[in-house]
């Protein structure tokens, strides 16, 4: 490769520029920021304070093969391998979707809700663990449990888990094949964020989500967007205590159908809440 300049202030505009043709000006030095913080620990004070730094070849090399698999619509944080979730630092691959900020609300909320100790919680769905690590390091004294589909997720999941220094308990099983779980115990609190984006819905989905993200954690089969929640409510009745709670994140057009589904289920207290930007997004209910 031939540059100009080895300048980082120089590179960092060059690519800025090539980035507007993928993504609004804004998200793109975003982007491109969250790449040279990771890569050489330059935040974009740092930039500024220090326009005359320059990189050497192969740091080069490395934003440029990096902004190439940025126009091919690859997250960010799939490049830099990791990201942040609440007071977590997490690794993330293609095998765990990425957390949403949405996801950090549902976590906020339970944390603010759930205050006994020594609560058994299970997070089914865990992917990268990012809500079972966030609890496990946040209620008092917590036993965490994270179930999932995916070994390559649990794997990711264990991973992070010990580099957090929290103790979490996976189990790898299908929350639609009702006999799997039988081994599980019971629980003080399910959380689940699952699959619930129809066929029909994923024309409306970002490129980079369906480029890179793993669908088995993204879509449900057919366009039955309940089908999870449902499955986990027939989990639950064998495995939630009484009086246990439920928390589920659910897609904004969908709050008033899970609501209603955990009435129908014998949930009591069964709350519809809105995140930052006023969707319905969480959903939680008392088992009766």
């Amino acid at each position: 490769m031939q540059w100009k300049s080895n300048k980082l202030t120089y590179l960092k505009k060059q690519y800025a520029d090539e980035l507007y043709e993928f993504y609004e000006k804004g998200e793109a030095n975003t982007i491109l920021s969250i790449l040279i913080k990771s890569f050489f620990g330059f935040s974009r004070i740092d930039i500024a304070l220090n326009p005359d730094f320059r990189l050497s070849e192969s740091e080069m090399l490395k934003l440029h093969f990096a902004v190439k698999e940025l126009k091919n619509y690859k997250p960010v944080q799939y490049i830099i391998k990791k990201t942040d979730f609440l007071n977590v630092r997490l690794m993330v691959n293609e095998s765990v979707l990425i957390p949403r900020p949405e996801t950090e609300e549902m976590v906020s909320l339970i944390i603010d809700r759930e205050k006994e100790e020594g609560l058994h919680v299970l997070d089914i769905g865990t992917g990268s663990g990012c809500i079972a690590i966030a609890l496990a390091k946040n209620l008092k004294n917590p036993e965490v449990w994270g179930a999932d589909i995916s070994a390559g997720a649990l794997s990711t999941a264990s991973k992070n888990a010990f580099f957090n220094e929290v103790m979490i308990h996976l189990s790898e099983f299908d929350i639609l094949k009702p006999t799997e779980p039988k081994a599980l115990g019971e629980f003080d609190i399910i959380v689940s964020n699952p699959p619930y984006v129809t066929g029909s819905d994923k024309v409306l989905m970002k490129e980079n989500v369906i480029r890179f993200e793993p669908h088995e954690a993204l879509f449900v089969p057919g366009d039955d967007a309940l089908l999870f929640y449902r499955a986990i409510l027939y989990f639950a009745g064998e495995h939630l205590v009484k009086n246990g709670r439920i928390y589920f994140e659910v897609n904004e057009l969908y709050g008033e159908k899970v609501t209603g589904l955990l009435s129908s289920q014998g949930y009591t207290s069964v709350e519809l809440f809105k995140d930052i930007n006023g969707k319905n997004r969480f959903v939680s209910g008392v088992k009766g």
